[in-house]
C-alpha cells in the first residue's frame, strides 16, 4: 500500500504560491536595483557638472553658459530629489515582497509538516498491520503445531 496525502494539492499550491512570491521578490530587487543605478548616475553627472561649472569660472566663461550649466544642476537636483523617492518606494516594495514571501514560506512549511506527520503516522499503522500479521501467523502455526501434538 502506498502512501497518498489527501491534501496533496495544496501542498501544490503552497509550493506554488511560494514560489511566485520569490518571483515578485525578485523582479522587485531588480527594480529597485535599477533604480539605485539611475540615482548613482544622476549623482555622478551632478558631480561632473559642478566640476565642469568650477571649471568653467577659473577660465572666465561667459554668464550666459554659467546661467545655463547652473539651469541644469537644478534640473539634476529635482532628478536626483524624484530618483530619491523612486528608491524608497522600490525599498518598500522590496521588504513588502519579503514578508509576503515568509508568510508563504511558513504556509509551505506548515503543509510539509502535516505531511510529513501523516506519512509518519502512515508508517506506523502500516508497520503495526504487518506485525499484527506476522503475530497472526505465529499464532495460527503455534495453534497448529500445538493440535498435531494432541492427536499425536
Amino acid at each position: 500500500m502506498k502512501f497518498r496525502y489527501h491534501f496533496q494539492k495544496v501542498v501544490d499550491l503552497k509550493s506554488n504560491e511560494k514560489t511566485q512570491a520569490e518571483w515578485m521578490l525578485s523582479t522587485a530587487i531588480g527594480k529597485l536595483q535599477t533604480e539605485e543605478e539611475h540615482l548613482i548616475q544622476l549623482l555622478n553627472d551632478r558631480s561632473n557638472l559642478i566640476g565642469i561649472i568650477q571649471s568653467a569660472t577659473e577660465n572666465t566663461a561667459s554668464v550666459n553658459s554659467l546661467q545655463e550649466m547652473q539651469r541644469y544642476v537644478h534640473h539634476l537636483d529635482e532628478c536626483i530629489s524624484r530618483k530619491n523617492s523612486d528608491v524608497k518606494h522600490a525599498q518598500v516594495n522590496v521588504q513588502r515582497n519579503q514578508t509576503f514571501l515568509n508568510g508563504k514560506m511558513v504556509d509551505e512549511k506548515v503543509w510539509l509538516g502535516a505531511r510529513d506527520k501523516a506519512k509518519i503516522k502512515f508508517q506506523q499503522e502500516m508497520l503495526l498491520r504487518e506485525q499484527n500479521d506476522l503475530d497472526e501467523m505465529a499464532t495460527v502455526r503455534f495453534a497448529a503445531k500445538a493440535g498435531r501434538e494432541v492427536v499425536s
